[in-house]
C-alpha cells in the first residue's frame, strides 16, 4: 500500500493555492452499501473536483482501517467520534492497542441510526422487538453491539430479548433481513443499502424510540457520545421515515493520520468547508453538515496541524 501511494504522489499540494497537485489521498471506507463508503465516496468526488487527487478504498469497517490510518497506510477515512477516541486511547474494542498515529480531521453531519422492519410489520417501536429476530454479532463491526444495546436500553430490554441472527457487518445485517432471516436490521439513514432494502421488500419503517426525562442517560451507558434527534420524513432521512421519529445520533468524524502532510490536510479541510452544498447534493444526509461546526469536541483526539492551519485561517478555530 505504501509503496502505491507513493507511486501515485506526483506532486506536493501548496497550503491556500486556488490550484492543488497532483498528490494521492487514499480514504478509507466501510464495504459498499455502509454509509462510510457513501461518505468516503462523496468527499473523494467533492476533492477530485478541486484538483485534489482521491481514491476510495473499501476496508470493511473502522475497526478494521483506523489503525491502518495511524500508520499511514491509509490517509484518511469515516468514522464516529466515540470509536475514533476508543481508536487512539486504546479503549474498548481497541483494548491495549492504542492507536497514537491517529489525528482528528474534522467533524462533519450528525449520524442518525435506526432498526427498520418491514413497512408491513406489527412492529412500530424498539420495544416491539421482544422476541422477534434482529441481527447482531457484528464481528467486523464491533460499534454497532453498543449502539444496539443503547437503542435496547431505551425500551428496557437487552440483546437477551431478541433472538439473535449472526452478522459481521451491517451490511450484512440488511442482506439477512432481505433474505428473509431476520425481522429488522440496524443500519445508518441516507444509506446506500438503507435504498436497497426499501426496494426488495416492498417497503421498510424506522422504529421508533420512545423518549422520556431519563432516555439519553440509558443511551449514554452505552454509547457514551450518544443523544436522541427527532428526525423529520424528507430527503435527508431517505426511505422508512414517515413521521417524527426520535432516533440515536452522534458525532461523525473524518480520521487523519499524523503522517499524512500537512498540505494536504489543509486541501480536504479546505474542499469539505467550501462544499457543504455540494456534499449535501451528493449524499441528502450531508444537508446536516454545517461547516463552522468542523471543530468541536474532539473526544481526546489531537487535530490534524494542517487542519488547524485551515480552521485558523477561516476563523473558526477553538483552543
Amino acid at each position: 500500500m505504501k509503496l502505491l501511494k507513493s507511486l501515485f504522489a506526483t506532486g506536493v499540494l501548496v497550503i491556500g493555492a486556488t490550484t492543488a497537485t497532483a498528490q494521492q489521498i487514499s480514504i478509507a471506507t466501510s464495504n459498499p452499501g455502509a454509509i462510510y463508503h457513501s461518505i468516503g465516496t462523496v468527499i473523494a468526488k467533492v476533492l477530485n473536483e478541486n484538483e485534489v487527487n482521491a481514491t476510495v478504498q473499501p476496508a470493511t469497517s473502522p475497526n478494521q482501517y483506523l489503525p491502518l490510518i495511524g500508520t499511514g497506510e491509509f490517509d484518511m477515512g469515516p468514522v464516529n467520534l466515540q470509536e475514533l477516541s476508543y481508536a487512539y486511547k486504546g479503549e474498548a474494542w481497541f483494548s491495549g492497542r492504542a492507536n497514537p498515529g491517529l489525528r482528528l480531521l474534522a467533524l462533519h453531519y450528525p449520524l442518525r441510526v435506526t432498526m427498520f422492519v418491514r413497512a408491513d410489520s406489527d412492529m412500530y417501536n424498539v420495544s416491539d422487538l421482544k422476541g422477534k429476530r434482529m441481527t447482531a454479532g457484528y464481528t467486523a463491526q464491533k460499534t454497532i453491539n453498543p449502539q444496539n444495546a443503547a437503542m435496547y436500553a431505551t425500551a428496557g430490554m437487552t440483546e437477551k430479548d431478541i433472538l439473535p441472527v449472526q452478522v459481521p457487518s451491517v451490511v450484512g445485517g440488511a442482506n439477512a433481513f432481505m433474505s428473509g432471516s431476520s425481522d429488522a436490521f440496524m443500519f445508518a439513514l441516507g444509506a446506500g443499502k438503507v435504498r436497497e432494502a426499501d426496494a426488495a421488500v416492498g417497503g421498510i419503517r424506522a422504529l421508533k424510540i420512545v423518549k422520556d426525562d431519563s432516555t439519553e442517560s440509558k443511551i449514554q451507558e452505552h454509547w457514551p457520545v450518544g443523544y436522541l434527534s427527532l428526525v423529520e420524513p424528507g430527503p435527508a432521512a431517505g426511505p422508512g421515515v414517515f413521521e417524527p421519529t426520535w432516533m440515536l445520533t452522534y458525532p461523525q468524524a473524518i480520521a487523519a493520520g499524523e503522517n499524512m502532510s500537512d498540505e494536504a490536510a489543509y486541501a480536504v479541510a479546505k474542499a469539505m468547508y467550501e462544499n457543504a452544498a455540494k456534499l449535501g447534493e451528493l449524499l441528502p444526509p450531508f444537508r446536516l453538515f454545517k461547516p463552522e461546526n468542523m471543530v468541536g469536541d474532539n473526544g481526546g483526539v489531537p487535530y490534524h496541524p494542517g487542519a488547524i492551519k485551515f480552521y485558523k485561517d477561516v476563523g473558526i478555530w477553538k483552543e
